[in-house]
């Protein structure tokens, strides 16, 4: 039996539609998993019984998060938020660390990750950054490689991709600031951006600030390898 994978979806500002990038549902049935979209529910309880039949959590990319989230106000710089998205995405990822499942959360998806589970971050890297910052919102397509990051080879995600260094896209304006006591940095950019961290207590919880969903098709690009241990990890129980 393949594992099932619960995707949280995005949904314009008019609160009408739900929005999914194909490539996210490909890259989880590619290497393995059943991908199933999750509704917005008012009442979480609602969708606990779902939550109980998933064996994995993938958070995609999407818009902004709402800064309350974190105890601050709103940047001049902020975009567009989804406040029902941000409150799914906190219970659901709640419930996942609580019952040790596997999480992979990609570029917003590693953002709202780290908030929920008490770290910061830059509403907006531009304003905000102390450093000297290289391109991190790409000119480029969205499978061009566009800059390098630096990966300690004792993490999980060093574990995952057998390399310290690897060439990522980039399509982000805000990033992960500092993280909480369990989780831990295991790969940043050349100015010193967090591009991943992930758990030190549970046993598959790694957030990215890139799009490996957009790379995996190339050849010998590593993020397959990291969809693939997602999904191995989502077996095992």
């Amino acid at each position: 039996m393949k594992p099932v994978i619960g995707l949280t979806a995005s949904m314009e500002v008019a609160g009408m539609e739900y929005k999914m990038n194909l490539r996210n549902v490909r890259a989880i049935e590619q290497a393995g998993g059943i991908p199933v979209i999750l509704p917005y529910y008012d009442d979480y309880q609602e969708i606990t019984a779902l939550l109980d039949k998933l064996d994995g959590l993938y958070l995609p990319g999407g818009y902004d998060i709402d800064p309350s989230l974190f105890q601050e106000e709103p940047h001049p710089h902020l975009g567009k938020i989804i406040p029902e998205r941000d409150r799914l995405e906190k219970e659901v990822i709640s419930y996942f660390l609580e019952k040790d499942k596997p999480i992979l959360g990609v570029c917003r998806g590693c953002q709202i990750l780290n908030v929920v589970t008490g770290g910061t971050m830059y509403q907006d890297l531009d304003s905000q950054y102390p450093d000297q910052l290289i391109q991190h919102t790409q000119k480029a397509a969205f499978h061009h490689r566009s800059h390098s990051i630096k990966i300690t080879p004792s993490t999980l995600l060093g574990k995952l991709v057998q390399t310290e260094k690897m060439m990522v896209n980039s399509y982000h304006h805000q990033a992960n600031r500092s993280l909480a006591e369990d989780f831990m940095v295991s790969a940043t950019a050349e100015d010193g951006v967090m591009e991943a961290f992930e758990s030190k207590i549970h046993r598959f919880v790694l957030g990215l600030q890139w799009h490996p969903e957009g790379l995996i098709n190339l050849s010998n690009d590593p993020s397959r390898n990291i969809y693939q241990g997602f999904i191995q990890a989502c077996k095992e129980k």
